[in-house]
């Protein structure tokens, strides 16, 4: 685990690498989608965070040029609080996700991603069962494939193209979301590791943790104030986030959700 050179993120906590062993376990291909998490919600009546506070974070980029103005991120002016915001409506009241059930479900807090995991006898993957399953059976690459993001100009996963945030030129074929099984697998045959969403993993956060980490099966620090989550998104850019790379770290408080922000799933092999 963890990364090396100029491109990382030292402040992440992405260093030093470390040789990590894990119990065998058995991971989704893909995230959890919107038509699977329409299931869950059918089954068990749950209400997300957002749905609970009224209110989520949406990317600027997408809401209509005469949406009125809302409260924006001081140090990241391109999410906007947005009323009614939720897994349903990723954009706000005046969105939906009738065309978007194999995309990944959004808006979903840490907690939501529990109770999916209990209702579906699963659970969210280590941060170390992660970066494992990421990486494809490859080790010191950048991504799932190698070092080069765009191999031969060929689009292998779902990032922002363009001048960050105010001009994307979609050339990989997305403003927003991708279905969750666009692009190639990797050779695990996992789809969209890195991009398109990021995804919770179920440990606490800690910059420092790398350097005490136990080789065998970590599962993080005792306790925290944020949770990590793993692989970048369809907003990350090389201009200001480069956390696409499958040894960047990143982290969100429990209650959070996002536009960009979902999950996959675990269970132990047997």
């Amino acid at each position: 685990m963890g990364a090396v050179g100029s491109m990382s993120y030292p402040a992440d906590g992405e260093a030093p690498v470390h040789a990590v062993e894990l119990r065998p376990f058995a991971i989704e291909p893909v995230a959890v989608s919107n038509d699977r998490f329409a299931e869950f919600v059918t089954a068990t009546g749950h209400i997300t965070d957002a749905e609970t506070f009224g209110w989520s974070f949406v990317f600027g980029g997408f809401l209509p040029d005469d949406f009125p103005d809302t409260r924006a991120v001081a140090a990241a002016p391109w999410w906007r609080q947005i009323e009614r915001a939720d897994w349903r409506h990723p954009e706000g009241p005046h969105s939906d996700v009738a065309e978007r059930g194999d995309h990944p479900v959004v808006h979903v807090s840490h907690r939501d991603a529990l109770a999916f995991c209990a209702w579906s006898g699963t659970r969210l993957p280590t941060e170390a069962e992660w970066e494992y399953a990421a990486r494809g059976g490859h080790g010191g690459f950048a991504f799932p494939w190698g070092d080069d993001l765009e191999p031969g100009g060929e689009h292998r996963m779902n990032v922002f193209q363009g001048t960050f945030p105010n001009d994307n030129t979609c050339a990989d074929g997305f403003a927003g979301t991708a279905p969750v099984d666009a692009f190639p697998a990797n050779d695990f045959g996992l789809y969209n590791m890195t991009g398109n969403v990021w995804e919770w993993c179920a440990d606490w956060f800690d910059t420092r943790y790398y350097r005490d980490s136990p080789r065998s099966n970590p599962t993080g620090p005792l306790d925290g104030t944020h949770r990590v989550m793993r692989g970048g998104s369809h907003l990350c850019h090389a201009s200001y986030c480069r956390r696409y790379r499958v040894a960047a770290r990143s982290a969100n408080t429990p209650d959070s959700s996002t536009g960009n922000l979902g999950f996959r799933v675990v269970v132990d092999s047997r």
